[in-house]
């Protein structure tokens, strides 16, 4: 029998750890989907095709890719504090220029120039998922982290809302470059907030460090950084790893197929617009279904497979499949407004559940920002396939072929799923059991 997780009182000062981390990581992806929120009045006025713009959009996401993967290991060793604070500022400075830039009256070379700034905002947002994921693992035991991953999942989902609702208001009511600028000034915020809040472990805000009970918790070396040894024998041949990052593939294609195009496919289909009554039911979806599918991920994590990932994830990419067929056959713009939020609420559970909790279990506080960086990482390469390619198939076949490019990527993650049933990184039997581990933190 499993005993329960008991902290201090004061020990609920980590809440104002992730909490700000949280806003932080919200105000990254107002500064990085702005660009899908703007995508139909991008096209419109600078007569884009989906192909060009794809594009734009895959050259953001190959650079996050390849960045992601990079920058883990440097989190790991910096710490997540440091990598949030870069992030934000380099983010910020970003969308700065690229919102300047479009209010001077930019039009020539598009394509090419946003595609670099693009990318190189991207860099710099790379080290957002990685930093939150560093910071809360010391914080948060291995059996508190499904409900952790519902937190990571309202994260997501509270970034979604910033990018789509609020950029959505934005883009009817401002110039529609303000779609840049006003992510830049919500980063530089949260800049300052992180700088005075932020703590790396429990041990910097004045409590004892404690054994989390993940795939580090034992090693006598977990708070040294990740060199080349740790790297190649414990995360590139694990197997699990190998196939989590197989799976988070698969979750890229499926997230960004459908968030990158369902602005354009509701305008274009449903006449749904930006603005409208019917615009925001969908993009507070995002965020509504995103918050529920996290919270669900991990309440099931936690409490019905005992701290196990892989079969709720199973679970929530059929979902993903029965979501994404009907609003293919919908012909209703009202039901479609909503399928879109239903949609989300599988994708984000399984993406929360699989880059925000698996990460921190099977990369331990060692390498959770290495872990993170590898799965964020392959889900944004599957990402670019789904800016010039899929944007190109849906400029050659229309829409009616859309979901049908992504249901195959949500049967193959749900086979992976399936050959990790049983995974935990507390199976090591030379480890204790973490019910005799001693839970209780108190102040130094």
């Amino acid at each position: 029998m499993t005993m329960p997780i008991s902290h201090t009182p004061q020990y609920r000062r980590r809440f104002m750890n992730w909490f700000p981390l949280g806003l932080t990581y919200a105000t990254f992806y107002m500064g990085r989907y702005n660009i899908n929120v703007a995508s139909s009045t991008m096209m419109d006025m600078f007569h884009l095709s989906k192909a060009e713009f794809g594009t734009i959009a895959t050259a953001g996401f190959w650079t996050y890719a390849c960045s992601v993967m990079f920058n883990g290991p440097l989190a790991d060793r910096i710490g997540g504090k440091k990598a949030i604070l870069f992030g934000a500022l380099g983010a910020a400075a970003l969308n700065l220029i690229i919102g300047l830039l479009f209010l001077s009256g930019w039009q020539t070379k598009l394509v090419v120039g946003m595609s670099l700034l693009y990318a190189v905002n991207c860099y710099f947002q790379s080290f957002g998922a990685l930093s939150v994921v560093k910071v809360n693992a010391p914080w948060f035991h291995v059996r508190e982290r499904g409900i952790f991953g519902g937190i990571f999942g309202i994260m997501i989902s509270s970034g979604y809302f910033l990018a789509l609702t609020v950029g959505g208001w934005i883009l009817s009511c401002f110039p529609w470059y303000c779609v840049f600028l006003i992510p830049s000034a919500c980063m530089l915020v949260m800049f300052v907030i992180d700088t005075y809040l932020v703590k790396n472990t429990p041990s910097e805000a004045g409590f004892a460090n404690f054994n989390t009970g993940d795939a580090t918790a034992h090693d006598a070396d977990k708070h040294k950084p990740v060199d080349f040894n740790h790297l190649i024998t414990r995360i590139f041949t694990n197997p699990v790893i190998i196939t989590l990052a197989a799976a988070e593939f698969c979750t890229g294609f499926v997230r960004q197929g459908l968030m990158l195009w369902f602005v354009p496919f509701l305008k274009e289909v449903h006449h749904v617009m930006p603005g409208t009554g019917l615009f925001t039911v969908a993009t507070t979806g995002v965020t509504v279904g995103g918050i529920a599918g996290g919270l669900l991920c991990g309440w099931l994590s936690d409490k019905v497979f005992h701290s196990r990932r892989p079969p709720v994830a199973f679970i929530f990419y059929i979902g993903q499949i029965i979501a994404l067929l009907l609003l293919g056959y919908t012909r209703s713009p009202a039901l479609a407004a909503y399928l879109i939020g239903f949609c989300c609420m599988w994708i984000f559970g399984v993406h929360g559940m699989l880059s925000g909790t698996a990460s921190m279990d099977f990369g331990g506080e060692k390498a959770a920002s290495t872990v993170a960086g590898v799965l964020d990482g392959v889900q944004y390469l599957a990402s670019g396939l789904t800016g010039f390619m899929l944007g190109r198939m849906i400029d050659k076949f229309g829409w009616d072929a859309w979901v049908w490019m992504i249901v195959p990527f949500s049967l193959i993650g749900a086979a992976l799923m399936l050959r990790l049933w049983h995974e935990t990184p507390l199976k090591n039997p030379a480890a204790p059991p973490a019910e005799t581990e001693p839970l209780e933190l108190l102040p130094e």
